[in-house]
């Protein structure tokens, strides 16, 4: 499987050869995570789809380093990274709604709460950190002190937000030591267009690449872990109508019961660009 995937690797200005960041053999401590049982059984279940332990390695995730990780939403990610930095000497921060702002809706902020709630548990999660991320926000951190920063599925609703995208953009930039790395998982629009502000989810790979490269990123490498070739991108509320979502109605409109989402179930999660950048030492 692995070979499989590796023989998938597209690379972008990297000088890599394909296969090159599987080519030191495997990061038990990563392997353990993965399996181990903080995890939730719903994000277990999304595995086949999100491709965990490639995902992050093709990322450049390793041992001892700063990840921050921007919305992480229901933990995912927060689930494997906490306990990697546990494990590893490392440090796991998540970008998450911001206090700050005296606009942030009681909903987020109690939202907020709940997250670190739930990876409180230091002998499971060691001690995450948590920073304020939004439109209005800080900095993310010290200039230069993070070595990796991951944001999935996340660039749509940016894009949505006018110049929210160039913002964020820049912080990441920022945060990052030179030669830290920008991983990147996204709805693929191709080969159909993105549109206006992304309004089905999904976003063109030269769009999200030019905007990347626009904050001072360059392209290092590419990656088809994440595609899903049975997804058309054309469904009736957009990406949302897949699993996990399965949205069955307008927003803001009840569920459907008698939507089908039989075709849609057995498309699976969305075809997905997978991205690696770099921040020029």
């Amino acid at each position: 499987m692995i070979a499989r995937r590796t023989a998938l690797l597209l690379m972008g200005s990297s000088a890599l050869a394909p296969g090159a960041v599987f080519a030191k053999g495997r990061d038990k401590a990563l392997e353990a995570a993965i399996a181990g049982p903080q995890r939730s059984e719903a994000h277990r279940k999304r595995d086949p789809h999100r491709h965990p332990y490639d995902s992050l390695v093709f990322w450049g995730l390793g041992p001892g380093q700063t990840v921050i990780e921007i919305s992480p939403g229901s933990g995912y990610w927060t689930e494997i990274l906490a306990p990697y930095a546990k494990a590893t000497k490392g440090t796991y921060i998540a970008g998450v709604a911001d206090l700050a702002n005296p606009q942030l809706s009681e909903g987020a902020r109690k939202a907020r709460a709940t997250f670190e709630a739930r990876y409180a548990d230091a002998a499971l999660f060691g001690t995450p950190r948590y920073v304020n991320f939004g439109p209005k926000s800080a900095p993310l951190g010290p200039a230069g002190s993070a070595d990796l920063v991951i944001t999935a599925r996340n660039l749509h609703n940016w894009a949505a937000q006018g110049p929210m995208l160039d913002k964020v953009l820049a912080d990441f930039f920022a945060v990052l030591k030179p030669g830290g790395l920008l991983g990147v998982e996204e709805h693929r629009s191709d080969p159909r267009p993105q549109g206006e502000g992304a309004p089905t989810g999904y976003m063109e790979t030269a769009y999200v690449v030019a905007a990347i490269e626009k904050a001072g990123f360059k392209l290092d490498a590419r990656s088809e872990i994440n595609a899903n070739p049975k997804d058309d991108k054309d469904h009736p509320f957009g990406v949302w109508t897949l699993p996990p979502v399965r949205q069955s109605a307008p927003a803001g409109q009840p569920k459907d019961p008698n939507f089908d989402h039989g075709p849609y179930d057995a498309v699976g999660e969305s075809d997905r660009m997978t991205l690696r950048f770099v921040k020029p030492k």
